[in-house]
């Protein structure tokens, strides 16, 4: 319960995160495409164009690495394409206004994307976890215990089983040289536990 409401503040907080983030890094990018020369429909629907460049790179990468795959390299290239676009859109916006306009610009999309890709690693860990009880946390259980009268029982325990199993079993019970022989005992301790096994049956 823990781990899961950790997940879930977590998540939380990196989507509050990258919806601001992301308000303010359009609204920057769409400035500044308005101010060279683009109006309308084009200044407003460009910005998008990057950070959902962002979007579909990284879910290429997390549906790869969900299946265990090596990601596509032009998804890798879309990725950096898109995030040094939308970073150098924020900071070419605030360069008026000096090296502090520039980094206080282009903060907005540097926590947009580190807030996506948080949210991907979320996601990435969520499927691992739920992946578990099919795979090696399940291995265990999968697998049933061995008895522990078969891993706890003394030799002497398992002739005296075995002779009794084969007195309801089809043909002669086994004999005491066999028994001797298979448990690593001296026949005449056999022929004890048999006689104790006999006199108890009658």
């Amino acid at each position: 319960m823990t781990d899961r409401l950790i997940r879930i503040t977590t998540a939380l907080a990196v989507v509050a995160v990258a919806a601001v983030a992301a308000v303010i890094s359009y609204r920057h990018a769409y400035e500044l495409v308005h101010a060279h020369g683009e109006t309308g429909p084009t200044a407003r629907l460009v910005p998008f164009t990057v950070d959902g460049l962002i979007w579909a790179a990284s879910m290429v990468i997390l549906d790869a690495s969900r299946r265990k795959q090596p990601a596509p390299p032009l998804a890798k290239w879309s990725l950096a394409v898109g995030i040094v676009a939308t970073v150098g859109a924020n900071v070419a916006h605030g360069a008026s206004h000096g090296v502090i306009g520039a980094m206080v610009s282009a903060w907005p999309a540097l926590a947009l994307v580190g807030s996506f890709e948080l949210l991907m690693t979320l996601t990435r860990n969520a499927a691992r976890c739920s992946d578990l009880p099919k795979g090696e946390a399940s291995t265990e259980a999968a697998q049933p215990a061995p008895p522990r009268t078969e891993v706890e029982r003394t030799p002497e325990q398992a002739v005296l089983d075995e002779y009794r199993a084969s007195l309801n079993g089809p043909g002669r019970p086994l004999s005491q040289r066999y028994l001797a022989e298979k448990h690593g005992i001296d026949r005449r301790k056999i022929k004890q536990i048999i006689t104790s096994t006999e006199q108890s049956v009658a």
